[in-house]
């Protein structure tokens, strides 16, 4: 490891659904300067979603730029980088000249559902990828996504292709090298989770060649070199790789086997470390890894939510009920606390545990009182149970009994949703003081990787202010059992159009 001066810092890249951050830490691990750059949605009528490689590229280098100007520090004290990334979004590029292929295919995007039915058709396929990768056939997965873009875009005859998640597209722009690691690796669908190498059977059903993937680095190696597209005067590592919500379970300190954690973002990842040895289960939650760190796989139960922050978001954008999700707690508290409204967002099919890609969302149990402040507030509580469905399933799963959850992510700053959170898990809610943990997270990795910070001064510092379950029995009880009637009203709708 580097010894390094007291004037050092790490450079975190967090390339997430909505935008892109970078992060400066100094030594002590403390964040002195973060800049956010948003890139377009290209969302159709039908529900496929995507992004730009190029302009998600060309804001990586503006965000490193703008943060690093803003602070002032001498950017050749940046030792190191650490980047975290929206997972499960397929890129497919041109190996020679480094141009896309198609646009991204974004994690929410279910438009490789017919190649999912295709492969379910197909006797046993369908349980030969779940036992193999730990994962559930879906359009969710990134599999289905560079198969229907090696399927549909002409461009894709030719033999010099990569195809990859959002972090190996970053690295192959940034170092010329095609890597990824292995918890972005275990969410392609494509990795046996026993060899902990790309399977070429599951391969095979998809129909993508293995020499079209990267090589599968561990979470903390050293990726390649880079000078920022020529902004640093001299290139620096890439020390930590991490999928988005993999960096903020290792950036909350969910290190030992049992511990949980939500993110709260455009959509949720529910985590629960569960060791080093996979649980391959029947239940509608999925194994994937959280890291590999010096050669050493940890692995973890996990259930994703495609619209938690979105529905938000569509409250606000698209129906205009509220200016701005800081008044969604206000409206919620306002509401009629007996209001019986349900909304199920399955806008584009419902994640774990229920695995739904055709699933429509539904606002069910309106009276004629039922207002704003009731629909602001069923889009909050609807966060809170889906996160119950996935925190009770993973229980079951692994037969290890839930003490509390960690949370973070925007999200967090409502106080009527961690506060509901915490009444209908019937466990203590743990907010970070950090809302930035994918960042911190890769940041973390690499100065640790680099020397520069000390792990065990790191996680002592996070300071959570604490929720705790009030409500009456009778009442929770109820109102989960309104929540499971609700889920079910959308599976038999869809079931029976």
């Amino acid at each position: 490891m580097a010894n390094l001066s007291s004037n050092n810092y790490i450079l975190a890249i967090d390339q997430s659904t909505s935008g892109t951050k970078a992060m400066l830490f100094n030594q002590n691990g403390e964040m002195i300067q973060r800049c956010d750059l948003p890139h377009k949605q290209y969302i159709n009528e039908i529900g496929w979603v995507e992004h730009d490689p190029e302009e998600i590229f060309q804001n990586v280098i503006s965000v490193v730029e703008l943060a690093v100007d803003k602070s002032g520090i001498d950017k050749n004290c940046i030792k190191g980088i650490g980047i975290s990334n929206q997972r499960e979004t397929a890129v497919v590029w041109d190996r020679e000249t480094g141009a896309p292929v198609y646009n991204a295919i974004v994690w929410q995007c279910a438009r490789g559902e017919n190649i999912c039915n295709r492969i379910q058709a197909r006797e046993g396929q369908s349980d030969k990828i779940k036992k193999t990768t730990g994962l559930h056939l879906s359009p969710y997965f990134t599999a289905s996504k560079i198969a229907w873009v090696l399927e549909n875009v002409d461009e894709c005859k030719k033999n010099s292709l990569c195809a990859g998640t959002i972090d190996s597209w970053l690295l192959f722009k940034l170092a010329g090298v095609f890597r990824t690691d292995y918890s972005n690796a275990s969410r392609t669908q494509l990795l046996d989770l026993e060899t902990l190498c790309w399977s070429e059977e599951v391969c095979s059903i998809f129909g993508i060649d293995v020499s079209l993937l990267p090589e599968i680095c561990d979470s903390n190696a050293c990726f390649g070199y880079t000078d920022i597209n020529g902004y640093l005067d001299n290139p620096i590592p890439i020390y930590g790789v991490l999928g988005d919500s993999n960096g903020a379970l290792f950036g909350q300190g969910c290190h030992r086997k049992g511990m949980m954690k939500a993110t709260y973002g455009t959509g949720s990842s529910i985590m629960m470390n569960i060791g080093e040895k996979p649980i391959i289960n029947s239940s509608g939650i999925v194994t994937s890894i959280a890291w590999s760190l010096d050669g050493k796989v940890e692995y973890v139960l996990e259930g994703n939510i495609n619209y938690t922050g979105a529905v938000t978001k569509w409250i606000v954008d698209d129906l205009g009920l509220i200016e701005s999700p800081k008044l969604s707690s206000q409206y919620a508290k306002e509401a009629n606390p007996d209001d019986q409204t349900y909304l199920v967002p399955a806008f584009s099919g419902l994640g774990a545990p229920y695995w739904d890609s055709e699933a429509r969302a539904v606002l069910c149990g309106m009276s004629r009182t039922t207002g704003k402040a009731e629909i602001v507030k069923a889009a909050s509580e609807c966060i809170a149970y889906q996160i119950f469905d996935i925190v009770k399933e993973m229980c079951e799963a692994s037969n290890i009994p839930a003490k509390s959850l960690y949370v973070d992510g925007g999200a967090t700053k409502d106080i009527y949703l961690m506060q509901f959170q915490s009444d209908i898990l019937g466990l203590p809610v743990l907010v970070s003081q950090f809302e930035e943990l994918s960042g911190i997270g890769a940041a973390y990795m690499a100065g640790i990787a680099l020397g520069l910070f000390e792990q065990s001064e790191l996680f002592s510092r996070n300071e959570r202010k604490q929720f705790s379950p009030t409500m009456e029995e009778d009442k929770l009880l109820k109102k989960i059992s309104g929540w499971k009637s609700a889920v079910q009203m959308v599976l038999k709708n869809h079931l029976s159009s």
